[in-house]
């Protein structure tokens, strides 16, 4: 059964940051789809379907990776 979790990100500002917080989630095991909704500059909404549930720190990990953060959860961003 998929799951899907959705989180934020600060800090992008064009298609190319999604395409790179894109690639580094598609690299987690499981992941099957990942949807974003870029607010240039702001905190964007990041939706991933999964196999299974993904851990907190295997997505810290990839947000980091690419390059950004993720907003902190109860943020007004």
């Amino acid at each position: 059964m998929s799951q899907t979790t959705t989180f934020s990100v600060d800090g992008m500002t064009c298609g190319h940051c999604v395409q790179h917080v894109t690639t580094e989630l598609t690299a987690i095991p499981g992941v099957r789809d990942v949807s974003i909704e870029l607010v240039n500059g702001g905190s964007s909404p990041v939706t991933v379907v999964s196999d299974e549930p993904l851990t907190d720190a295997a997505i810290a990990a990839a947000i980091d990776e690419a390059g950004y953060a993720l907003t902190p959860k109860g943020s007004l961003l």
